[in-house]
């Protein structure tokens, strides 16, 4: 049946003429409008009505030609985002490199985003206001772009886009695709394709280079020779994008449910520096390896499984071996053992956050697994069941599991915790490893300063020999 449905797909033949889409209609796409969200049909709608043009774009459309539901959808138009705003009351305008307007429906927001021109448009209009062409394109001394609201047409829009299956418009009125760069052909033969010079498009953004990566491995395509070979060689490019960035794509890399192939992919194409500086040393150690790839296919797993997952505790995982060779390195050096870990924490944060910017909502909470970690060996008194009211315990004992499972830590250590967090109070009890000696710590009398007086009630024998 998938079969029948791809050869109904991509059966017409003939290429548009240079600068026309090719126009598919509903009968050899298949996409209803009744596929397409709510929000992004109002956005359509209330354009076309307004008497502008307005598609929905990229990513949804390359993935409802798949049979994939989009997580999001976006629309793309004439209209300025100033037109925009006026014509969806509940909208506001953002951003400074590229200015976007948000439509919000309920919990939905559409992305809406006035069509961008090209370096060839800015020359065919040389002399127009700002104010009708939304201004020009800025680039710096590597050629990437830092600031872009030249607006232009479709055609300029569809050259734009980074990739040709990406850059596919859908008219939910009149249920047409529209494709400029044969991006449904890409589609067929499984294939990510850059638009244009694959250089020149990474210097304009290097992110593209990532993005190729994640698509490549989400979808289960190959990614065309042009558009891979510069890869290895631009990667240092990565270096010159602002980290927030960065941190963004990682994040949508590693949560695309396909994060251990994206890593795999990443080292084979030279782009895992720009992004974890210190995740090609981790994944050569033995049990490093073992440990990041089973954390990989734990959060891949329970993505595919639609199940929640903590991007604080796969950083936490990406990162522990680490911590523990810099806690290792500050152990010997006589250093007390929890300050020492807490220092070895901020040294690796501090390493990855100059090229990766964790948020900080993140940190805290990947600071507050590895620290339960050394917690969780030790079963003597009362800790443990202080551990068991910790608000990251769960997560704590998740991670202690994946150590095990690893190699790293003893079995019996996650087979005491499973068997302790669900017994009754008294067999807790029974499993406790009592205090040796008494647990009442003496209280050390501070030493008198010269020339300090004593303290009420104290008599001052300073001078007694």
């Amino acid at each position: 049946m998938l079969k029948k449905f791809v050869s109904r797909l991509f059966s017409r033949r003939g290429k548009p003429a240079p600068g026309k889409p090719k126009l598919i209609s509903l009968k050899h796409h298949g996409i209803a409008r009744e596929t397409i969200n709510p929000g992004a049909l109002k956005v359509t709608e209330a354009l076309q009505a307004a008497g502008y043009a307005a598609y929905v774009v990229g990513g949804a459309v390359r993935d409802l030609l798949l049979g994939i539901v989009p997580k999001d959808f976006d629309v793309a138009t004439d209209a300025t985002p100033e037109q925009v705003h006026r014509v969806i009351r509940r909208s506001r305008i953002i951003g400074r490199r590229f200015r976007l307007v948000h439509a919000m429906f309920g919990r939905d927001t559409i992305e809406v985003a006035t069509y961008r021109g090209t370096d060839a448009g800015d020359a065919e209009r040389d002399g127009e206001a700002d104010a009708e062409t939304g201004g020009a394109i800025q680039k710096d001394a590597h050629g990437r772009i830092v600031r872009d609201n030249r607006f232009g047409n479709q055609a300029e829009d569809a050259a734009r886009r980074d990739f040709t299956i990406n850059a596919l418009f859908y008219d939910p009125q009149t249920e047409t695709v529209l494709d400029y760069h044969g991006g449904v052909e890409d589609l067929r033969a499984k294939r990510v394709r850059i638009i244009g010079a694959p250089v020149e498009r990474y210097r304009e953004d290097p992110v593209r280079m990532l993005r190729a990566v994640r698509f490549a491995a989400t979808l289960g395509f190959s990614i065309d020779p042009a558009t891979r070979a510069p890869i290895g060689k631009l990667a240092p490019l990565l270096e010159n994008v602002p980290s927030s960035r960065l941190f963004e794509e990682m994040l949508k890399l590693l949560m695309s449910g396909h994060a251990l192939e994206c890593v795999k992919q990443l080292r084979a194409d030279g782009l895992h520096h720009g992004l974890l500086p210190l995740l090609d040393v981790i994944l050569e150690q033995p049990l490093g390896e073992r440990f990041v790839t089973l954390a990989l296919e734990q959060t891949d797993k329970r993505i595919l499984e639609e199940k929640s997952i903590s991007p604080a505790f796969l950083f936490a995982a990406l990162l522990w071996h680490e911590v523990l060779a810099a806690w290792k390195t500050l152990d010997t050096r006589g250093e007390r053992s929890m300050p020492a870990l807490f220092e070895a924490m901020d040294e690796v944060l501090d390493a990855q956050c100059k090229k990766l910017a964790i948020t900080k909502r993140f940190t805290i909470t990947m600071k507050e697994v590895w620290s339960l970690q050394p917690r969780l060996d030790n079963h003597t008194g009362k800790r443990p069941l202080t551990l068991l009211e910790h608000p990251r315990f769960r997560m704590g004992y998740d991670f202690l599991l994946l150590r095990v499972a690893s190699g790293e830590a003893p079995e019996e250590t996650g087979a005491w915790w499973e068997k302790f967090q669900h017994a009754d109070p008294a067999e807790r009890q029974r499993m406790l490893v009592p205090e040796v000696g008494g647990t009442k710590k003496r209280r050390r009398r501070r030493r008198k300063a010269p020339g300090e007086a004593p303290a009420a009630g104290v008599e001052d024998r300073s001078h007694e020999t």
